[in-house]
């Protein structure tokens, strides 16, 4: 099975090979798509963002968004297959963004297996959960789908907090003024940062989370034979899997929203149709290596990547740029970010990003 240091160096021959232009990335890419679609029969698509090479951040050029739409109809065009191999990576994001991507996926393909390489959390685990199948490898895993809530923090920039825990905060608070008066000098600033309809706002998120999938494993995982659930229980069935997910009992039992759900776990409750990558040497072959190629992709600017097996692409990237400015009272200012934006993957930029990191590696490799 090629390893990640195995695609790292034909990266690095593709370098060699090709110049000044740098490595044919996309290409490499797409050699393992290809080989993909070449295994299974089904069109393929790569959706995928680089949140852990920012150290695991998740922030919105990351995140499942409602822009992702636009990014799929790309990749659909021209597509005739009517089943999908979806390979998912991916921090999560809004549950609204990942119902429509699901919704529109279910207007092109009749049946969607998606795979997960490594992790899909959240709002990703959502989209999993929409599929007729999922196939994991003994080292992915989903996530919880409990909703993060942002509140703005007097004097910051805010954070995100579960919506449990903003839900049991206003409980607690409540609960302990009533036993005592005193406590509210306490509370008074943590329930300042909370605004008006945030109690109503985190209800409705947390249920809306648990509507989705429920009904997305009514509809479709549930349906199949293989499932061994009858129609009649079916609605019942789908609801406590999404409770097991989304719920305040989830809460309770996964702790943090980054708590990492694994296949084992999974192939423990009923109904879920959750198959081993591992069974399938040539299907793992190909999955991990596009999973590794896209990695050493994320080594640039590219910041997430939907791709499919035919070679069309919709990358959105980051830059850093400088703004020049005249030296206020106060000393030189750093350097600014542009914001992200959509467009083709900038072959000979990527390299440049990733030279160092392959010499260094292939270095320490060769050195074992």
């Amino acid at each position: 099975m090629p390893t990640w240091g195995a695609i790292l160096a034909e990266v690095q021959q593709s370098a060699a090979a090709r110049g000044p232009l740098g490595p044919d990335l996309d290409g490499i890419r797409q050699k393992y798509l290809q080989r993909l679609r070449q295994l299974s029969k089904r069109a393929v698509i790569l959706y995928a963002s680089g949140w852990l090479r920012a150290g695991g951040r998740s922030v919105p050029e990351y995140a499942v968004e409602g822009s992702d739409v636009h990014a799929l109809m790309e990749v659909c065009h021209a597509i005739d297959e009517r089943s999908l191999d979806l390979i998912l990576h991916s921090p999560g994001g809004s549950a609204s963004a990942a119902e429509q991507m699901v919704n529109y996926l279910r207007t092109q393909f009749d049946n969607i297996r998606v795979i997960v390489p490594l992790q899909a959390k959240s709002a990703a685990t959502m989209i999993a959960l929409g599929a007729d199948e999922i196939v994991m490898g003994r080292h992915s895993e989903l996530g919880p789908i409990d909703p993060q809530i942002f509140v703005p923090i007097p004097g910051g920039q805010g954070r995100f907090a579960p919506a449990h825990a903003i839900l049991r905060d206003f409980k607690r608070a409540k609960d302990e003024i009533a036993q005592d008066v005193n406590v509210l000098a306490a509370w008074t600033p943590i329930l300042h940062a909370y605004a008006g309809g945030l109690l109503e706002f985190c209800t409705q998120q947390v249920q809306l989370a648990q509507e989705i999938v429920a009904g997305w494993l009514r509809d479709h995982m549930l349906a199949f034979p293989d499932a061994g659930i009858p129609q009649a229980d079916r609605q019942k069935v789908a609801a406590e899997i999404a409770k097991y997910f989304g719920s305040d009992d989830a809460y309770d039992r996964f702790r943090t929203h980054d708590r990492p759900i694994r296949r084992e776990a999974l192939e423990n409750i009923s109904g879920l149709r959750v198959r081993r990558l591992e069974g399938d040497k040539a299907l793992q072959d190909a999955v991990l290596s596009i999973y590794h190629a896209t990695d050493i992709t994320f080594g640039g600017p590219s910041v997430k990547i939907v791709e499919n097996h035919r070679g069309a692409r919709y990358v959105r990237i980051q830059q850093q740029v400088v703004i020049p400015f005249m030296p206020g009272p106060g000393g030189p200012q750093p350097a600014t970010q542009q914001p992200t934006h959509p467009g083709a993957s900038r072959r000979g930029e990527i390299w440049s990003r990733i030279r160092g990191l392959a010499t260094s590696v292939l270095s320490k490799l060769r050195g074992r």
